[in-house]
C-alpha cells in the first residue's frame, strides 16, 4: 500500500524507461512476427511434406511461428500496462504536488506524512494577522483530495501488479496468451475473474466451509465500489440466485453449522452481499435492467428450501439493509412490495403477519445483522430507504396505486400507511423477545434519511446541510403526525431516537415557528433571525417559505413536547437547541470587539436567547411530566430518571462543526444540527469546549436516592435553566470581547433566560403518555 510520501516523491524515470524499452521490444517482435508469418509458416504450409515431416516438422514450424505472435501479444500487453500505470502514477504525483504547493495560500500545512494542520495556529496569530483562516471544511476538502490522489496511485499499482503476474504466467516455457490494451481492460478482466471465483463459492451454498465464507467475504471487500465486478457477479448468480442462496443459508432444518457457530461471518457476508448488489443496480446495461425487473417479479414468488418457503420479497429485503441502491429500482421495488402486501392482506383486512409469517413451519433466519429474523420484508426495505435518501424522500412524498375491494385501483398514501395504518408484525429480537421495535426502528431510519437528505448512519465527517423542499415536505408530515397524539411515538417502540434526530435537523425551522406567538399562524415574524436560509437570506426551501412557516407554533410545540417526553428525544433536542441558539447569536449579534458592549444593539441576540430558553422550558417540563406519569414518586426509577435529564450537556463534547452543520458525536451520536451560517462562529467554537453541570454526576448513587423526588426535580429544572444560559455564556466568552464587555453581556442576557423559561409555562404542552397496563 503506497503512502503519501512515496507517491509525492516517486521517481518514475525507471518506469518511463521500461515503457520505452518494451515499446522497442514490441517493434522488434512485430518485424519478427512478420518474418515468421511470411517466411516460416508460409513455406511450411506450402511444402509438400510426407511421412514424419508432415506429422512432426510441419506442426513444429507452425507452432514456432505462432510463438512469435504470442510473444508480440504479451510484450504489447506489458508495454500497455506499464504505460498506463506510469500515466496514473504521474497524475497522482502531480495532484499531490499541486496540493502541497497550494496549501500555504489557504493557511494549511501538509507534513511529510500527508497530515494537514494550520500553517499558523489561531492561538499563535498576531493581533494584526490578516492571512487565510482555514475552517474545518477546508481541512476536510484537503484531506479528501490527498486521499483521492493516493487511492488513484494504489489502484493503478494493484491492477498493474496483478496484470503483470497474469501475463508472465506460471508456465516458464510458454506464453500466457493473455492480452490487455491497457489498465482499464486489465481491471475489467480481473473483475470478471473475481466474479467467477465468487460464483464458484456461491454454488457451494451452506455446504461452504468457514474458510470459504471468509474467502467470499474477502472477494466482496476487495472489489467494494467496483461496479463492473458487482454487475458480473449479479448476472452470474442471476435474479433469483441471491434469494435462493440466502434462503438456504437461513434454513434451520438442513443441519448446517454456519448459522450456529459462525453468525459473525454470515453477518459480514450479508452486508457485503448487499453492498455488491446495491452497486450492481446502478448499471443501465440491458442485462442489468432485465435483472432488476426479474428481481421484482420474483418478489411475490415462494423461494423453496428444504424446510422453508419464504417469499422473494422477504429474502431480497434483507439484502437491501445496507448499500446505495439505484433510486429508480428502490422505488419500483417498494411499490411492488406494497401492492403485494395489499393483495395478500386483502387491503388490510388481515394483519401483515398473516401474510409474511410462515405458519406451522420453521422460521427462516434471513437477517444476521441484528434486529429480528427478517421475516417482515418491510423492515429490510425501510433500512434500505434509510441508506438511500432520495428514494426515501420520493417514497414518502407519493402514493401507490393498489387494488381496491371493488376491483378498481385506489391510491394508498405511503406515509400514512407506514406511520399510522400498518399493524407492524412483531419480530423475534436478539434478546429472544417478540417485539415491534425492529419495524419501527427501521421506519425511523427511513424517515431520517427522507427529511435530512443523508443516510441515517452517515459518518459525521464531511456532512453538509443538503435539505431540499422535498425533504421539508416529509418533515411537515412527521411533525403533524407525531405531534398530533403522543401515542404515535410511545406505541412505536424504537422510533423516538429517530424523531429526536429529525427534530434536531429542523431545529432552525422549529425556532422560527416558536417566534410566532399566534399558535395557528403560518406567517413568520418579520425579519426573523431563525430558519433554514441561504447566504442571501432566502429560504433554502424556496420563495414560498421566505415568509411562510413550515409548521405553525402549535404544531412545533406539540411535536417537540411529545419527542421530549422520551429521555433520548429530550437529550437530542436539548443539545440541538443549545447549539443552534449559540450559532444564531454568532450570526445576528454584534461581532466580538465591534465596540463597547453598552453601546451595541443586543436585540437580535436577546431574541435568539429568548426563543432558545423558552424551547428549553418546553423540553424540560415535558420530560418531567412524563417521568411523573411513568414512575411512582420518590421511587428509585423516578429519581434516576430525573437525575439523567441534564446529561445532554455532554453531547457537545467532541462535536464536529463544518459545512453549516454541527454533528454531535458524543452521547447523542449521529445528531445533525443546522447552524445559522455556513461559517462556524466564535461562540459555537467556545460552546463546544465548555463544560456544564450535570446533577447525575453531583452525587454518588446512594446520595442521589436519599433526596426527595420534588427536590431533585427543582434542582434539575434549575440546572436546566443554567444550561439554557450556555449560549449566552459562549457568546460573551467568544474571542474578541473585553472582560468588561463579557460581564455586561452575561448580565444582560441572563434576564432573558429567566423570563423566557417562565413563558414556557404559558404554552399548552402535550399530555404525558400513560402506558397501558
Amino acid at each position: 500500500m503506497l503512502k503519501f510520501d512515496q507517491v509525492l516523491h516517486a521517481r518514475l524515470g525507471s518506469l518511463k524507461e521500461a515503457v520505452t524499452d518494451w515499446s522497442e521490444t514490441v517493434t522488434k517482435l512485430e518485424k519478427a512476427q512478420e518474418k515468421a508469418d511470411n517466411g516460416l509458416r508460409s513455406k511450411a504450409e506450402k511444402a509438400d511434406w510426407a511421412g514424419e515431416n508432415a506429422g512432426v516438422t510441419q506442426a513444429f514450424v507452425k507452432k514456432t511461428a505462432k510463438e512469435f505472435g504470442d510473444a508480440l501479444k504479451e510484450a504489447t500487453s506489458i508495454r500497455n500496462v506499464l504505460r498506463d500505470a506510469h500515466t496514473e502514477f504521474q497524475g497522482a504525483k502531480s495532484d499531490l504536488e499541486k496540493l502541497v504547493e497550494s496549501a500555504p495560500g489557504k493557511g494549511i500545512r501538509i507534513d511529510s506524512d500527508g497530515v494537514v494542520s494550520y500553517l499558523i495556529h489561531p492561538d499563535r496569530r498576531s493581533k494584526d494577522y490578516d492571512g487565510p483562516k482555514p475552517e474545518k471544511a477546508d481541512f476536510d476538502a484537503m484531506r479528501a483530495s490527498i486521499k483521492a490522489a493516493i487511492d488513484k496511485a494504489n489502484e493503478a499499482d494493484d491492477v498493474a501488479a496483478r496484470a503483470l503476474r497474469t501475463l508472465v504466467g506460471k508456465n516458464q516455457r510458454d506464453f500466457s496468451g493473455t492480452s490487455y490494451d491497457g489498465l482499464k481492460e486489465a481491471s475489467k478482466a480481473q473483475d470478471a475473474e473475481d466474479a467467477k471465483t465468487a460464483y464458484d463459492l456461491y454454488k457451494k451454498g451452506d455446504d461452504a466451509s468457514p474458510a470459504e465464507i471468509d474467502k467470499l467475504n474477502k472477494l466482496f471487500k476487495d472489489n467494494a465500489d467496483d461496479r463492473y465486478f458487482a454487475e458480473r457477479f449479479a448476472l452470474e448468480v442471476g435474479p433469483k440466485g441471491s434469494m435462493e442462496y440466502w434462503a438456504d443459508m437461513g434454513d434451520p432444518s438442513d443441519g448446517s453449522r454456519l448459522g450456529v457457530d459462525h453468525r459473525d461471518k454470515l453477518s459480514e457476508l450479508q452486508k457485503n452481499w448487499s453492498l455488491t448488489l446495491a452497486s450492481a443496480t446502478h448499471s443501465t446495461s440491458p442485462e442489468m435492467e432485465q435483472w432488476k425487473a426479474d428481481v421484482i417479479k420474483a418478489g411475490s414468488e415462494p423461494i423453496q428450501t428444504r424446510g422453508t418457503s419464504p417469499y422473494g420479497f422477504q429474502v431480497m429485503s434483507n439484502l437491501m439493509r445496507v448499500g446505495d441502491y439505484d433510486d429508480k429500482f428502490m422505488t419500483n421495488y417498494g411499490k411492488a412490495l406494497v401492492v403485494t402486501e395489499q393483495k395478500m392482506t386483502h387491503n388490510g383486512a388481515l394483519p401483515p403477519d398473516r401474510a409474511w409469517m410462515q405458519m406451522g413451519g420453521m422460521q427462516n433466519h434471513l437477517n444476521w445483522q441484528g434486529g429480528g429474523l427478517g421475516n417482515d420484508p418491510m423492515v429490510g426495505f425501510m433500512e434500505g430507504l434509510g441508506h438511500n435518501p432520495k428514494a426515501s424522500t420520493d417514497f414518502f412524498n407519493n402514493s401507490i396505486e393498489v387494488p381496491g375491494d371493488d376491483g378498481k385501483n385506489k391510491k394508498l398514501d405511503t406515509f400514512d400507511y407506514f406511520s399510522k395504518d400498518r399493524d407492524w408484525p412483531e419480530e423475534l429480537t436478539d434478546k429472544g423477545k417478540m417485539s415491534k421495535e425492529p419495524g419501527y426502528n427501521a421506519l425511523g431510519h427511513a424517515l431520517e434519511s427522507a427529511v435530512t437528505g443523508h443516510p441515517f448512519d452517515a459518518p459525521a465527517e464531511g456532512l453538509k446541510d443538503v435539505r431540499t423542499v422535498e425533504n421539508a415536505e416529509v418533515m411537515q408530515k412527521v411533525v403533524e403526525r407525531y405531534g398530533s397524539e403522543t401515542k404515535y411515538m410511545h406505541e412505536q417502540p424504537g422510533i423516538d431516537d429517530s424523531l429526536g434526530k429529525m427534530g434536531a435537523a429542523y431545529i432552525d425551522e422549529l425556532n422560527r415557528s416558536m417566534e410566532q406567538e399566534n399558535g395557528s399562524s403560518m406567517q413568520e415574524v418579520t425579519d426573523s433571525p431563525f430558519g433554514a436560509n441561504n447566504a442571501d437570506g432566502k429560504s433554502r426551501f424556496g420563495d414560498k417559505f421566505d415568509t411562510e412557516l413550515l409548521f405553525n407554533r402549535g404544531d412545533a410545540i406539540n411535536f417537540m413536547g411529545t419527542v421530549a417526553q422520551s429521555e433520548t428525544g429530550h437529550a437530542q433536542l436539548s443539545a440541538a437547541q443549545t447549539i443552534y441558539t449559540t450559532s444564531v447569536m454568532d450570526e445576528v449579534g454584534p461581532k466580538p470587539g465591534s465596540g463597547p458592549a453598552r453601546d451595541l444593539d443586543l436585540t437580535d441576540a436577546k431574541t435568539a436567547l429568548r426563543i432558545g430558553a423558552e424551547t428549553h422550558g418546553i423540553l424540560d417540563n415535558s420530560r418531567m411530566a412524563q417521568i411523573d406519569a411513568q414512575y411512582e414518586k420518590d421511587s428509585e426509577e423516578h429519581k434516576k430518571a430525573v437525575g439523567r435529564t441534564t446529561e445532554w450537556v455532554k453531547f457537545g463534547v467532541g462535536a464536529v462543526a463544518a459545512g453549516g452543520v454541527v454533528a454531535l458525536t458524543g452521547g447523542a451520536g449521529g445528531v445533525l444540527v443546522p447552524l445559522a451560517a455556513e461559517t462556524v462562529g466564535g461562540a459555537v467554537t467556545t460552546f463546544i469546549g465548555m463544560e456544564a453541570d450535570d446533577i447525575a454526576e453531583k452525587y454518588q448513587e446512594d446520595e442521589l436516592l436519599k433526596k426527595k423526588s420534588d427536590d431533585l426535580k427543582d434542582e434539575a429544572l434549575n440546572t436546566g435553566k443554567q444550561n439554557a444560559l450556555m449560549p449566552a455564556q459562549a457568546y460573551a466568552e467568544a474571542p474578541g470581547w473585553s472582560r468588561t464587555d463579557s460581564n455586561y453581556i452575561n448580565e444582560e442576557l441572563t434576564k432573558y433566560v429567566k423570563d423566557s423559561r417562565l413563558h414556557a409555562k404559558d404554552d399548552s404542552l402535550p399530555d404525558p403518555y400513560k402506558p397501558k397496563k
